[in-house]
């Protein structure tokens, strides 16, 4: 998860984000550089004497300032592309899950099985107990098998809500009387955290998301306890 003074992403734990962190070093370069080259031409350009300032036409130079930002941005593109592929990419879901927004709460619904969806409600912050994070904690737990593509459809009830979890690369706006979908596969155990990221009323800061990847067989252990207690 995010902590203070980081200047990065979140750790990434899907292929996806694995990618998109890839992505921003290659783009971060590439801006670098450039900012880098404007900069001393700009210094040069003030600061010497040897620069013709009265030049009226070079075909070289414009030869140059023509080709090389069409390149850069082809450097930029074919990768982005590639990203966005991978991202629209799903092929046989192992799990589906649907993920309703609602002001101010998600629900979710395991469409692979009969009876086993539940409302998710952020704890206050009265409730928590020592090791909880405020404002980033909720009372159920969208809870995934590791390493097994996950594809969630995203809806709403009400207003424009966002499912949004950074570490696995997903965000997926939640439009009413529309079903998008996404889907991401976590590639280790752990607990993410997101938030909505689409601005939907007085309580938008508090309705987080937080997705708990568990190796199968704790997986199948949970979804037979949330059956029983349905």
């Amino acid at each position: 998860m995010a902590h203070p003074t980081q200047l990065g992403f979140q750790d990434a734990a899907s292929p996806v984000m694995e990618e998109l962190l890839h992505f921003h070093d290659h783009a971060l370069m590439i801006v670098f550089l450039i900012s880098t080259l404007v900069l001393y031409i700009i210094v040069a350009m003030v600061s010497t004497k040897l620069t013709n300032k009265y030049i009226l036409d070079s075909q070289e130079i414009e030869i140059v300032w023509t080709v090389l930002p069409a390149v850069i941005l082809v450097l930029i593109a074919l990768p982005s592309l590639r990203i966005l592929y991978l991202m629209d990419d799903i092929n046989d879901p192992h799990l589906t899950i649907k993920a309703m927004g609602h002001q101010w709460y998600w629900s979710y619904e395991y469409t692979d099985y009969e009876d086993l969806g539940f409302d998710s409600y952020m704890i206050p912050t009265q409730d928590l107990t020592p090791g909880q994070f405020r404002l980033l904690e909720t009372d159920h737990r969208m809870v995934v098998p590791m390493e097994s593509p996950v594809r969630v459809l995203v809806s709403a009830e009400d207003v424009l809500h966002s499912w949004a979890v950074p570490s696995l690369g997903v965000k997926m706006d939640a439009v009413p009387g529309r079903l998008n979908q996404t889907a991401f596969i976590a590639s280790r155990p752990g607990v993410f955290y997101g938030q909505c990221s689409e601005i939907c009323g007085a309580n938008h800061s508090f309705m987080p998301i937080v997705v708990e990847a568990v190796p199968l067989e704790h997986f199948e252990s949970w979804s037979s306890l949330m059956l029983e207690d349905a």
